[in-house]
């Protein structure tokens, strides 16, 4: 893999918390607005948040405000390009677990060749409109987010940098989750990262599938540009930061739908029983403890499904994947909801809600059944890139996500 140290754009030391945001896709515009204090990065990923009342996103004005809102926050010094081209690491921690990521300048070619694999599908106007910011900025002001084989030279260089220098930036967000962030300003160390990424034969896109696509498509348009280019310019990198696989945790991603298709509670259930062992487990929430086991909220009880063997296959990379055998089995067979990415009968709870929310939404009458799953692991997540196949939509939920803001990324 081709990656590169690079000169970041970010906020000096006593103003990190307050600058560093959530990312743009994580808050609506009425959220971001509340949330966003004076120097808040949402102003420039979410400039919609300066119009009173709330502008269209995707109107030029909008746009117009976050390249205005970009210089202003460099003007004022509340970003700041470094001297030197460096490697940074980024660690965040929830729930008492850290994860340790370098934050990294990946290359163009590598995504566009495939070296850099992703498991999702991309929506072609969601990166349109993700191209639009990177192209006027002429930067990346918000990182994508990779896994990578365990090196155990770069988990090394990485644990002896934290324990014996001092992090840059150290905090906690209002969320609860810590992050700290350190410069590595020694060139020998930044030298032998860059060596060690040469021989790691893939990274792996965990989130950020339509910022990673925007970044790569404003390369490639760049290059075109260009009629002197050399492959070393700027605009052929763009921000990530890069975890190993061993530190990252997915969390699951729960399903609630609006009806039965016209079926009763005991109708549906007893249609369940033909690909599932249905064990009804009262009104306490819970919650999966095994591949294929399901957690169902209906009717105000709670249920284990357990798909019964031959109904699913666990050689095949999709197949294995309980997204896959819910949707066969409920989805299509029994509930008719037709292509999940467009139906208006079904939405998606990330895990990070709890299995709460699951039964809120049921109770309130807004929905009539919750699925709760068994997360998929990083191993499997990785099992799919290699294989050059697709996950089910909404299938992978990464917890904490990364900060905005910490370290920007200038393509010139």
């Amino acid at each position: 893999m081709k990656i590169k140290p690079f000169a970041g754009v970010r906020p000096p030391r006593e103003l990190a918390a307050e600058v560093a945001s959530r990312p743009y896709d994580v808050l609506n515009s009425a959220e971001a607005k509340a949330e966003a204090g004076e120097k808040s990065l949402l102003h420039i990923i979410k400039p919609e948040i300066d119009f009173d009342p709330i502008a269209d996103e995707h109107s030029q004005a909008v746009y117009d405000k976050a390249v205005e809102n970009f210089k202003k926050w460099q003007d004022r010094g509340w970003l700041v390009q470094d001297d030197k081209e460096m490697y940074y690491i980024y660690a965040q921690t929830m729930d008492g677990r850290t994860q340790y990521g370098l934050v990294a300048a990946a290359n163009v070619d590598d995504y566009m060749t495939g070296k850099i694999k992703k498991h999702e599908l991309t929506r072609k106007d969601k990166e349109d409109d993700r191209m639009i910011h990177v192209r006027i900025q002429n930067a990346n002001i918000e990182p994508v987010f990779f896994a990578y084989p365990d090196v155990p030279e770069m988990n090394e260089i990485v644990e002896n940098f934290v324990k014996n220098n001092a992090p840059e930036y150290d905090f906690t967000a209002a969320d609860g989750f810590g992050h700290k962030f350190w410069v590595i300003r020694d060139d020998a160390i930044n030298a032998r990262i860059t060596e060690i990424f040469k021989n790691i034969p893939a990274l792996y896109v965990a989130d950020g599938h339509h910022r990673t696509a925007a970044a790569a498509r404003v390369g490639a348009e760049k290059r075109e540009q260009n009629p002197n280019h050399t492959g070393n310019e700027e605009y052929n990198f763009f921000l990530a930061v890069i975890f190993p696989e061993s530190q990252l945790k997915v969390i699951d991603y729960n399903r609630v739908v609006k009806d039965l298709n016209g079926l009763s509670p005991e109708q549906f259930i007893a249609e369940l029983k033909k690909s599932f062992e249905v064990t009804e487990m009262g009104t306490e929430i819970y919650k999966p403890n095994k591949l294929h086991n399901f957690g169902m909220y209906l009717n105000g009880k709670w249920y284990s499904l357990t798909a019964k063997p031959g109904t699913y296959n666990d050689n095949d990379p999709i197949g294995v994947l309980d997204v896959t055998v819910l949707s066969n089995l409920v989805f299509d067979k029994i509930l008719n909801l037709g292509d999940l990415r467009t139906s208006k009968r079904i939405d998606f709870v990330g895990g990070i809600r709890g299995l709460g929310e699951l039964q809120k939404r049921v109770d309130s009458g807004e929905m009539a059944v919750a699925f709760a799953l068994y997360p998929v692991t990083m191993r499997q997540i990785i099992d799919i890139a290699d294989t050059g196949n697709i996950m089910p939509p909404k299938t992978t939920w990464f917890e904490p996500k990364l900060r905005s803001g910490l370290v920007i990324h200038k393509l010139s």
